[in-house]
């Protein structure tokens, strides 16, 4: 079993296997530093990933935003750190650390109110 509570961090091509243990903060900090050097904003890694089921952790820099897009199949989104908006033409949804929400199958957008990281899990089509 693999465990990554202050370690390095596991290179970026691979995910967790069944039965593996990360600790997502430690993970999320270093995302958030990748994130705030990125001229995007933004810096992600999957963590994982399995038949039917996709977990990703999203860091995103203070004011960066995933513009406008699709909704995947089924998903949640948790904010994990920091405050984010979530984002459709009907609606919008503030997120703060250890807030939750089923993303709405429509077009919708995030911006990072702070500095977050928030974790996107997603059952593939």
């Amino acid at each position: 079993m693999s465990t990554d509570h202050n370690g390095p961090a596991r290179p970026p091509e691979t995910h967790l296997s069944a039965g593996e243990v990360t600790n997502l903060p430690a993970m999320g900090e270093r995302l958030l530093a990748d994130a705030r050097s990125a001229t995007s904003g933004r810096a992600a890694r999957t963590v994982v990933a399995l038949p039917g089921l996709r977990v990703t952790l999203i860091a995103l820099a203070s004011g960066s935003e995933l513009a406008e897009h699709e909704a995947p199949n089924a998903a949640t989104l948790t904010c994990l750190t920091g405050e984010v908006t979530l984002d459709t033409t009907d609606r919008t949804w503030p997120l703060g650390q250890g807030d939750i929400v089923a993303i709405p199958d429509q077009r919708h957008s995030l911006t990072a109110e702070t500095d977050a990281a928030v974790l996107l899990t997603v059952r593939p089509a």
